[in-house]
């Protein structure tokens, strides 16, 4: 019912930026939070910065200072700006909306395919 499709990543040097981006499609009513998770290799999947729909933006500690999130909700996109890259931010990134689909009362969440990001030294 929701399709999530990132775009942006990609290979840089560490030191380098990124911008991330996620447009959500489909039967969509509305859109609460937007965010951005990563999975680096050998471990977990972990919250890399959310917004939500009205509120204050919440970042990973080891991305604060450097990652900006932001969403066009004309557009139903959210945004990465990912600024002063280390090798450490080497991962998979995937979009998360928690969306309240028409026909359905209750919000889910859902996800897009991912995109890697791969920063090199």
């Amino acid at each position: 019912q929701v399709q999530l499709v990132e775009s942006g990543g990609g290979l840089v040097q560490a030191g380098g930026s990124l911008r991330l981006s996620c447009t959500a499609s489909g039967s969509i009513f509305s859109i609460d939070a937007m965010g951005w998770y990563r999975q680096a290799p050998g471990k977990q999947r972990e919250l890399v910065a959310v917004i939500p729909s009205g509120g204050r933006t919440n970042y990973a500690d080891s991305v604060k200072g450097r990652f900006t999130i932001s969403r066009d909700n004309a557009k139903n996109t959210v945004y990465l700006q990912m600024n002063s890259l280390k090798p450490e931010d080497t991962a998979v990134y995937y979009c998360n909306a928690r969306v309240r689909v028409y026909g359905y009362s209750r919000e889910g969440d859902y996800w897009g395919q991912g995109t890697q990001v791969t920063v090199s030294s």
